[in-house]
């Protein structure tokens, strides 16, 4: 004897002859191609995107949360985890939002300085190149990927000899930096300099500006006009590529970037394309600040931390040697570093765009208020305007030129 049919119920009040091509699809959280656990929830009529709308919170972190029970020393690694391909632009933005709370960002010794603006360079290239990679993928051109990658491994590896790790660096302090460069390191940045700027030029720039396949893909996609870049919110690149030239670097100057010399490259083509040539550019000008610091490092005196003695701790030479510093160091890394009351906000310009730190202090140990303004939390908004008329084809494309990564999307 046939079962019946349990689902049979269900189908009854279903039409499934419909008059016109709609439809609903979700594009991910789980699509390779989603940068992240993005939900997007694309209404097709055909294969054109009709509406899009992006459904995030699937990361359940709570960051900034976490930055408000814990001290602020404490919470420095933490942002390791905003930004995880460039960590070091989020423990630098953090730290200077720190230290100007503070008061003491003027006494951050010159060579910390020098060091800092190297390490955020160095990881601005790894970032990009990452990018690149990614989005070359996603495309469809593999080879891309496996070079940008294999430059990439060498910039990490600079960033290990610094630090000891890879991904999540920790290689800023509140107050200076821990660590002066090992030795042989300058020559290590010098020549893996050359190399990028080498491979850029007569590999990734050769493999896909003139490729038709390449240029097809991205040319006239993803277009953002420049007022729909300002009114959503972009940065960076992003920003950049709408034909508006605005860098923090420039605009408001923090570390060394007033002493050197470098360009911000700007596009008005408003596409994908316009994008990537964005990205290829800002490296080369990366290297060029790179070379710059070079002769500035070995101008400095070895001096690493700032001189506070009632926030930053004394250099462990002190610590080992006073009886004084052994204690003040054991009340800052017990109890924490107590800042005057006040708040600040301060932006600084990471490799996806405007990454700054808001702190609300009562002035105690912990952050009464912390909240973070990341860049790909605005890119990834502005999905839901850049989408809609293109085709599903194209979506994956639009994702991967607005560089998105949810570690900083999902606060």
């Amino acid at each position: 004897m046939q079962q019946p049919n349990k689902l049979e119920p269900f189908f009854e009040n279903i039409n499934f002859e419909r008059d016109d091509n709609t439809m609903v699809i979700n594009f991910g959280p789980q699509h390779p191609s989603a940068h992240g656990q993005l939900r997007l929830i694309l209404e097709l009529d055909g294969e054109q995107v009709v509406k899009a709308h992006p459904d995030i919170g699937y990361l359940h972190r709570g960051i900034e949360k976490m930055a408000e029970n814990m001290i602020y020393n404490e919470f420095l690694p933490t942002t390791d985890r905003l930004d995880y391909i460039a960590s070091t632009s989020n423990n630098y933005a953090f730290a200077l939002a720190v230290e100007r709370l503070l008061g003491i960002e003027e006494k951050v010794p010159r060579r910390a300085k020098v060091i800092r603006t190297m390490l955020l360079e160095v990881n601005r290239i790894i970032s990009h190149l990452f990018f690149l990679a990614t989005h070359a993928l996603d495309v469809g051109a593999m080879s891309v990927f496996l070079y940008a990658f294999r430059e990439r491994e060498y910039g990490m590896d600079l960033m290990e000899d610094y630090c000891g790790a890879r991904l999540t660096h920790s290689a800023v302090r509140i107050g200076g930096v821990p660590l002066d460069l090992p030795k042989g390191w300058i020559d290590n940045l010098l020549a893996w300099c050359d190399k990028v700027e080498k491979e850029v030029e007569i590999t990734y720039e050769a493999l896909l500006n003139e490729n038709r396949i390449w240029r097809m893909r991205l040319e006239d996609v993803g277009i953002i006009s420049a007022e729909d870049a300002l009114n959503w919110g972009c940065t960076g690149p992003m920003i950049r590529g709408s034909g508006i030239k605005y860098d923090i670097r420039k605009e408001e100057p923090y570390e060394l970037y007033d002493e050197l010399d470098f360009d911000i490259p700007v596009s008005d083509r408003c596409d994908s394309y316009g994008r990537y040539r964005i990205y290829m550019e800002e490296i080369k000008q990366s290297i060029r600040i790179l070379r710059q610091l070079v002769p500035m490092y070995k101008q400095t005196e070895p001096q690493l931390m700032a001189h506070a003695p009632q926030y930053i701790s004394a250099p462990k030479e002190e610590i080992m040697t006073q009886n004084y510093s052994l204690m003040q160091h054991f009340v800052l890394v017990t109890q924490g570093m107590r800042p005057p009351k006040g708040e600040v906000y301060v932006p600084t310009e990471s490799p996806k765009g405007e990454l700054g730190f808001y702190i609300k202090s009562e002035g105690e140990p912990y952050a009464y208020r912390l909240k973070c303004r990341a860049p790909s939390f605005f890119h990834t908004g502005v999905l839901q305007k850049m989408l809609v008329g293109t085709y599903i084809a194209d979506v994956v494309t639009i994702i991967g030129s607005t560089n998105i990564v949810f570690g900083e999307v999902d606060r």
